[in-house]
């Protein structure tokens, strides 16, 4: 592990995980630019216009200034938001991914019409508010606002896993994020402090601007890639 930078991190950096980020070559290519990857998702947007976001695009901005930061693909500020179920999506058609009802060769169209047919009439869970809990090259980490919104947050999990046909591995302890940007290549060893004081900083600074990240109710999106989530139905 990497002296100066907390365990959470070390994985970002060269020394420690020399092995090519996992969505490079399917999601975005070694230029940044964001390839076809469709699928369908339950995400929060950000409040446009509001105080939090704009002390999110701050920070955004700070990480796009490091002289290092070509090695991250940013997606664009309009496209920011917390993911609160992980959909399908083209390059993940296998269970426990998938519902088992639903065969895996099922366009992803027309998986998109019978989830919105599957999430009519559902019972929305109580509003939740979220902070941020630490900040890393790919963007912020979230979780509830208190124990309740944290408890409120597993509660639409919850919810959402009966009409969508399934719980992923990581379903209980999935770890709430904002994304800013994908690793192209892994951070220099030799850039891990600076990045960990940029880190700190930034943390520190949401922490007094923006001690809870407004959103958006939660929606039901489609996308064709990283870079634009159409809200089709309204779920909050």
């Amino acid at each position: 592990m990497l002296a100066t930078v907390r365990p959470s991190l070390a994985g970002f950096f060269e020394g420690i995980n020399p092995t090519a980020p996992v969505h490079l070559g399917t999601r975005y290519d070694t230029s940044g630019n964001f390839l076809p990857e469709p699928g369908n998702t339950v995400i929060s947007h950000l409040v446009g216009g509001s105080p939090s976001q704009a002390a999110i695009i701050e920070v955004r901005e700070r990480i796009r200034a490091m002289p290092d930061a070509d090695r991250l693909a940013f997606t664009p500020v309009p496209s920011l938001h917390m993911t609160l179920f992980q959909g399908i999506i083209e390059y993940r058609r296998r269970l426990p991914y998938w519902p088992e009802d639903v065969p895996l060769d099922t366009s992803i169209d027309d998986m998109t019409r019978l989830y919105l047919q599957r999430l009519e009439g559902f019972e929305a869970c109580p509003p939740f508010r979220i902070k941020t809990v630490g900040v890393t090259p790919n963007g912020l980490t979230v979780a509830g606002a208190s124990t309740e919104d944290e408890r409120i947050l597993r509660l639409w999990r919850n919810a959402l896993s009966v009409p969508f046909g399934y719980r992923h591995p990581d379903h209980d302890a999935y770890v709430f994020h904002i994304t800013f940007a994908y690793q192209i290549r892994r951070l220099a060893d030799e850039r891990a402090a600076a990045w960990q004081d940029l880190f700190d900083d930034c943390l520190s600074f949401l922490e007094r601007e923006a001690p809870v990240i407004e959103l958006k109710p939660p929606a039901f999106c489609s996308f064709k890639d990283m870079k634009h989530f159409e809200e089709l139905l309204v779920l909050g």
